[in-house]
């Protein structure tokens, strides 16, 4: 079984979802993400999970900034770089060249 993690609305992540046959979406931000998903995630690509370039990190204050990446994603879910794909027991970060040859 594949699992996105991503948004419903994402153009990124509906492209992956039409690629990826059978795979199944959940949207971070209605849906939420299991925390140890999320874990296992950040340990594998730190800081790389969210997206610091996104419109969500631009709304941020200083101060929100500052905080941890993890409490930051638990609060923000849109602020994760998307998608994160769960195949197989490995996790994938983005829709990269390298994940759409691994997946497809």
């Amino acid at each position: 079984m594949t699992t996105l993690y991503g948004l419903r609305n994402c153009d990124t992540c509906r492209k992956a979802l039409k690629t990826l046959d059978g795979a199944r979406l959940i949207d971070v931000r209605l849906d939420g993400m299991p925390a140890e998903t999320l874990q296992a995630a950040f340990e594998q690509f730190g800081g790389a999970l969210a997206n610091n370039r996104s419109t969500t990190w631009r709304n941020l204050s200083e101060e929100e900034r500052a905080k941890p990446v993890l409490e930051l994603l638990v609060d923000h879910p849109a602020l994760m770089k998307r998608p994160l794909i769960e195949h197989d027991g490995q996790l994938y970060l983005g829709w990269t060249k390298e994940t759409q040859a691994a997946l497809t």
